[in-house]
Order: C-alpha cells, then structure tokens, then sequence
C-alpha cells in the first residue's frame, strides 16, 4: 500500500468514526468479541511468529503475549457498560439546583505504534483499549518482529471487517513522519525507546497531538541487607533475563547491601543455571536478541568489565548469554544507555546515600524495585525514588495487574495505560452541567452592584 492510498484509507477510518461506527456498546462489545476469537482461532500461529522472531517457547509467550491481551479484553468486555456510562458527581452551592455529569466520549481516529520486544501484546493491549473507548484504530507494528507482524495483520483483517481499525507496515522511521504529517491524529500511543519518543513527540507537538509514551530507561533494583536473598535472586533473574532481558521494565542495575553481595551473586548464578541449564544456548526457555544491530550494540557492553558470570555469545544464532558484571566504570555505554539485553551490572553500597547516587544519575526510571523484610525501609525506598512504576520484593509482575496504571514519568515516558487505565487514555471526558428553568435569580445576573457580601457567601 502507498502512502498516498494509506492516507485514503485513513480518511476512511475518519468517516467510520463520524458515522458512529464504534459509538455503541454493542458495536465495540462485538468487536472485541471478534477479536477474541480471531486470537484464539490463530493461536498456533502467534507461538509460531514469537518463537521466529525472539525464540519464545509457548509458555512465555503465553503468559506474557498471548494471555494478558485475552485478558485485557474480556476485562473490557465485563466492564465496557459500565466505563462507557456518565457519571454523576457533586455540584457546588452556585450552581444549584443544577446536576452535574461527566460524560466518557472517543476521541476519534488514534495511531498505535508497537514495539519489537513484546510485539504481540504490546500493539494489541492499547488498540484494545482505543476499541473499548469506541475510538478508530490505525496499527503500525515493529517491522523487527516481520513474524509476529503477518499474524496481526491477519487477525486484523480477520477480526476488524468494518474498517474500524487500520493496518499499516513499513520501515517505521520513514512510515511513521508520513502518516502524521499528513493525517492529523486525534491521539498517537507510541511504545519504544526514549529517543524515537521524543521525534514523535516533537511531529505530535507541532499539530497539538496528545500522545501516550511508553519508554524505558535504566531501572535501579535495591537489595537490603535484610532481604530474603534466595527469593530475590530468583525474582530478579526472571525479571531480568526473560525475553533475553528486552523487558522495559527489567531491572537494569543492581545497588546490593555490600554485607549480602558475594551471597546475592552466588544465588543469583543458581538460579541462572536452574532456568536455562549449564548451556543456556540450548535451552528453550531463553530468548534471542532480536536483529544483529541490536546484538552487536550489546556485545560491546561487554568490552573491559569484570564478568562474574555468562559473558559467551553466538552472533549466528544472535545469543548473548545470561551475564553478571562486577560494578562497571559508570562512564561506560553500559551504565549511561538503557541496556535492554541480558547483561545485568551489580554494585554494592553501604549507606542508603551511596545507591542514591547512582540512582540519581538517571532520573525517572520506568521501574524501581526493593528487597527488603522491613516495612520501614520498604517504605523510604518507595517515597525516595521516583519512578513511573514499582515492586516491592519482586521485579516485573507490576504490568501483569491491569488494575495498575503502566507508565512513565520524565524521559521514561507520557501517560500511562492497561485495563481500565487504556479506556481512559483513550477518552475525553466532557464536563456536562444540566440547569433546570424553574429557578432563575436575579443573583446570577447585571447588575451586580451591592452583591459581593452574598457572592462571598455563595462562593
């Protein structure tokens, strides 16, 4: 498709939406429903496209793909009447006998543009959202993951007869400045790295586009001295070597009570073995760096550190095995830039000040974690450390509640998103005050000389 007909189509979706094509609650009730169908319908497809594109066995994509966008939607189904009605809220003594509303309305044709490391669930969890609100989709996926692209456009186009929502591929960074410089989105959701964030946050700017980021950065994990360590080890491993460590929310570094480090390594290196076996590279459970630009960026990370574990890896097969590093050279890539792979740097501190530090360096991260037994120190960490996200005694799992909101602050990102969060993200919601006649004074009427006592009293 041309950009030029991309663009036509587009404007379709725009007469879709002015046509109140997703108005309904039975409309968006049975799209979801196709959309449902049509993933599971095509189930064996999505394991097949994930094991291509990352070498994710059935499991994890399961339980990190596949599952939690099932989830998503039959949460949207369960609760879209409800979302969908106005809500009564109080009005204040001025304006009686006045009622007052809030009325939830789509905000029309929205762009959602997906990433490579989760593409599955990543492009699909906001579209959801955006069909639940009742707006138009256009879904540009990560051209990294070609697999998993072919088996949503498929769904797409299986599910989504209405031209609801639109299917768009390319090569993102040329594809993406076409659409939005000739199509003025009501909303762009954009999932990837910081530095494309802020490109599309800049063409979005220039036609007032609000817009959804969803970034990463480097996302400090503390370990007190109190911690359980065999738990935290096994928390943080998984945490951080799933998907070979191209997680947004992986712990990045880790800041370990020096009394407790030498036994944090060692736990952590059996947990390491007990996941992926003695040879990683032959285990189904570990993933693959996704394109060779992005394995070789890694490797280089690997250059004049101290490696206390893994460092091996295979360019052919594009692994990087799973690798602990001694407290690098914080001048270093690997400790200025969001790693993003399995590498996981390790430093200890002795004082809290010491770690804060080092998590001041990078501001704002997306996550942050603490293992600790004390509710205090667990609380202190919590407050101290701004973060768009958290976990205490435990690393990741904070995306899989759709009761939370997931989202950034600072160069972590805009907005936030998931369940009932992604209806919202995807709405305006328009203050509506409804006045009766039989009661008009003259209060609220010229002239109003002689009348400040009262408006004082009023107001």
């Amino acid at each position: 498709m041309t950009t030029e007909s991309t663009i036509e189509a587009i404007q379709a979706l725009r007469t879709q939406f002015n046509k109140g094509a997703l108005s309904s609650y039975e409309a968006r009730i049975q799209l979801l429903r196709q959309l449902h169908a049509s993933i599971l319908g095509h189930e064996e497809e999505i394991y097949a496209a994930l094991q291509k594109d990352l070498h994710k066995c059935k499991e994890e994509s399961w339980v990190t793909e596949i599952g939690i966008v099932l989830s998503d939607i039959d949460q949207a189904i369960r609760n879209l009447k409800k979302w969908m009605q106005p809500k009564r809220v109080s009005t204040n003594l001025v304006n009686l006998p006045s009622s007052s509303f809030i009325y939830p309305e789509p905000l029309g044709v929205v762009l959602v543009i997906g990433p490579w490391n989760y593409p599955f669930m990543l492009l699909m969890g906001p579209m959801i959202g955006a069909i639940a609100a009742g707006n138009t989709v256009v879904v540009k996926p990560s051209e990294h993951a070609p697999a998993t692209e072919k088996i949503i456009e498929k769904i797409i186009r299986d599910s989504c007869k209405h031209q609801e929502v639109l299917f768009v591929s390319g090569e993102g960074a040329e594809l993406v400045p076409e659409l939005m410089q000739n199509f003025r989105f009501d909303h762009v959701f954009f999932t990837g790295g910081t530095k494309v964030g802020k490109k599309i946050y800049e063409m979005a700017a220039s036609q007032l586009v609000p817009v959804t980021l969803e970034l990463g950065g480097k996302s400090p994990c503390i370990v007190e001295a109190d911690a359980n360590i065999e738990v935290a080890a096994r928390r943080i491993t998984v945490g951080k070597f799933s998907n070979a460590g191209q997680i947004c929310i992986a712990p990045d570094y880790l800041l370990v009570h020096h009394s407790v480090k030498d036994k944090l390594v060692t736990a952590i290196k059996k947990s390491i073995v007990q996941f992926y076996g003695d040879q990683p590279k032959n285990s189904q459970e570990f993933c693959r760096i996704i394109t060779p630009a992005q394995f070789h960026r890694l490797k280089t990370y690997l250059d004049g550190v101290t490696i206390l574990h893994g460092g091996s890896t295979d360019e052919k097969e594009l692994f990087i095995e799973p690798t602990l590093v001694d407290a690098p050279p914080l001048h270093l890539p690997l400790m200025q830039e969001e790693i993003f792979g399995p590498i996981l740097p390790i430093f200890s501190f002795s004082a809290k000040q010491e770690a804060m530090e080092l998590i001041q360096q990078h501001p704002n991260p997306l996550a942050f974690y603490v293992f600790t037994s004390s509710k205090l120190k667990e609380e202190e960490w919590i407050r101290t450390v701004p973060a768009g996200t958290g976990c205490i005694n435990n690393t990741a799992w904070q995306f899989a509640n759709p009761s939370l909101p997931f989202g950034g602050r600072g160069d972590s990102g805009i907005g936030s998103a998931h369940g009932k969060f992604s209806f919202d993200r995807f709405t305006h919601f328009k203050a509506v005050m409804k006045t009766p006649t039989w009661f008009d004074p003259s209060l609220k009427y010229p002239p109003m000389k002689g009348k400040l006592k009262l408006y004082k009293k009023v107001i």
